[in-house]
């Protein structure tokens, strides 16, 4: 079982720099920034952007995987995207994951400050896929050609590609049906935040139910099971996975049941969401990490 942070980008690099560092030096084996341009209640506050924020972590660190959690079409064009992403990727070594998700819920601020048209629940997912096929061929291939829907290329050029061959690793967020079947045809992970739920056993009853479906998605695109992380974002459910070391290794025993080889929990913060005592996340990482390894 590998675990994972997820750093929220509201710091100001004089402080937020030490949570990175310190990421790696507790030995989470991934650490994650979301990729928005605001996000629900924070939108007030500060709020830095993904790219520039995994690059500086990328600068100080040296063995820790880094990501964006999850980067979306709703505000990126898989072409000059490309290029920030094979630059991640020179940057940290070879040490980037691209998390990758719809972007569903377009009463989000991402959606509305771009003034672009309502899209349906299907127009969404169809973009989303055109995203991904598109950010595929690119990294994959020097002039790339694409024509869709929603993004076109047209010798579309990515040298000297990614350190990371064939291309650097997706990782696809899928609480759906269609958006898992895209997950089974490119990610080298899927990740889930389950179905919702009132209570923490309906959460993990929904999960459990996303894992079967999946699992037939892996079968139909002819992937061998073993052969893709899975990857629960624990603070979906309605216990915070870091409000105390009990908490936290119950969830990570949940996950471990349901066949999960990752989990990832939120640096805790002074106030919702994710509230929490960064001594909690200390205890954590000496006595609950290394017994994951």
């Amino acid at each position: 079982m590998r675990a994972g942070i997820v750093i929220l980008p509201e710091d100001r690099w004089w402080a937020a720099e030490p949570k990175w560092r310190a990421a790696e030096e507790y030995g989470f084996d991934h650490a994650w920034t979301y990729d928005h341009l605001g996000w629900r209640n924070l939108v007030d506050g500060p709020w830095f952007s993904a790219v520039p924020t995994l690059t500086a972590a990328a600068m100080v660190t040296s063995r820790i995987r880094l990501g964006t959690f999850v980067a979306s079409p709703v505000a990126r064009h898989p072409v000059p995207f490309m290029r920030e992403l094979n630059t991640l990727d020179d940057v940290s070594d070879g040490r980037f994951v691209l998390g990758v998700g719809a972007g569903v819920d377009h009463l989000r601020y991402d959606a509305t400050v771009l003034g672009g048209p309502e899209l349906t629940p299907k127009q969404r997912v169809d973009r989303f896929t055109e995203f991904v096929e598109a950010l595929d061929g690119l990294l994959m291939t020097d002039k790339f050609d694409f024509a869709g829907e929603y993004y076109r290329a047209r010798e579309a050029r990515n040298l000297p590609g990614p350190v990371q061959r064939p291309r650097l690793p997706f990782v696809v967020a899928a609480n759906g049906p269609r958006t898992m079947t895209l997950a089974a045809r490119f990610g080298a992970g899927w990740v889930t935040t389950g179905k919702g739920g009132e209570t923490a056993d309906e959460w993990w009853a929904g999960v459990a139910e996303l894992c079967q479906v999946f699992d037939r998605r892996l079968d139909a695109a002819g992937r061998d099971r073993p052969s893709i992380q899975r990857f629960l974002s624990l603070d979906a459910s309605p216990v915070f996975s870091l409000s105390s070391v009990a908490a936290f290794r119950d969830a990570v025993g949940r996950a471990q049941e349901l066949g999960f080889t990752d989990v990832i929990s939120h640096w805790p913060r002074s106030s919702s969401p994710y509230e929490g005592r960064e001594a909690v996340l200390e205890q954590v990482a000496s006595d609950v990490l290394p017994e994951l390894r």
